[in-house]
């Protein structure tokens, strides 16, 4: 794969956070829309402003607007290939809304939807994922074990709204596997643990990663399914909020650790190859010496 300044990395990361804000809140807003009616029919969701009549469909849509060219201006600063990689995500940010009336998989959809920034983040980079095939295989990897992580921790926050949804026939994967969630979760933490590791091996991560971003997101996962009560809403909440934020600040800073670990590896490497150089070319000119002249 090709390789990044640390400063190239940090700018990246820093506009890649900044677009997620946007286009996340860019979401919500296209969800509050779409639900404007749904949203008062249940106690979490009936003081959102658009739902309370706060705010006007009309103006929320000419937010919307301003949202969706912040998130343009932030996609323009990256190479032109991001623009082929980041555009049809719309289609799904604004068709997510709609899944929660068809299917008992929303959550699916919204997986699919708030992942795609993992496979952004290789053309993002310079890093063409069609002629690549490492790179394709670790960010098939990476964005599948997202959009399990996804799923797991919806799940849970699902969870909150259960007699609401059914009053308000609204469809979530909580309704439809109310009575074995756990199992549920818990193939989804191994779906998602077994493909982060498989997104590591293709990108050729070392044992830092493995340890740090595979073994923590394994113990966060479990520890959270362990503790989370579904029956209590506040206890959802909390792990819900809490949850994702243990188990991606552990990944995060595995790959952080990593990244300082092979960069600096690769610089001692360089620093010794100029000695290394050297003893190798002293030694061939020495053993020439030794060689009789014919």
């Amino acid at each position: 794969m090709a390789s990044s300044t640390p400063l190239q990395v940090l700018g990246t990361m820093g506009l890649f956070l900044t677009g997620a804000l946007i286009m996340r809140g860019a979401g919500c807003t296209i969800n509050d829309l779409w639900d404007r009616n749904l949203d008062p029919h249940v106690e979490r969701t009936k003081f959102r402003p658009i739902a309370r009549r706060a705010v006007s469909p009309r103006k929320a849509v000419v937010f919307t607007g301003v949202q969706l060219l912040a998130g343009l201006g932030i996609l323009l600063q990256f190479p032109t290939l991001c623009l082929w990689y980041g555009i049809p995500s719309l289609l799904l940010v604004t068709t997510y809304p709609l899944a929660k009336r068809i299917t008992y998989y929303p959550q699916a959809v919204l997986g699919l939807t708030f992942s795609w920034g993992a496979m952004m983040g290789f053309p993002a980079l310079g890093i063409d994922l069609l002629s690549n095939h490492s790179a394709l295989e670790s960010a098939a990897a990476l964005y599948s074990s997202c959009v399990a992580w996804t799923i797991l921790y919806d799940m849970i926050y699902a969870h909150m709204d259960i007699k609401d949804d059914v009053a308000a026939g609204i469809k979530s994967i909580a309704l439809r596997h109310e009575h074995n969630t756990k199992t549920v979760l818990s193939a989804l933490a191994v779906v998602q643990v077994a493909l982060l590791a498989a997104a590591g091996v293709s990108a050729g991560a070392g044992p830092v990663f493995f340890i740090g971003s595979c073994g923590s997101a394994a113990l966060s996962l479990g520890m959270m399914i362990w503790r989370v009560q579904l029956k209590n809403v506040q206890n959802c909440w909390w792990w819900f909020k809490n949850g994702c934020l243990l188990t991606g600040g552990g990944i995060t800073l595995g790959m952080l650790f990593d990244y300082i670990a092979r960069a600096t590896d690769l610089d001692e490497k360089d620093t010794r190859s100029p000695q290394v150089f050297t003893d190798a070319t002293s030694k061939s000119n020495g053993e020439a010496g030794d060689r009789p002249i014919l």
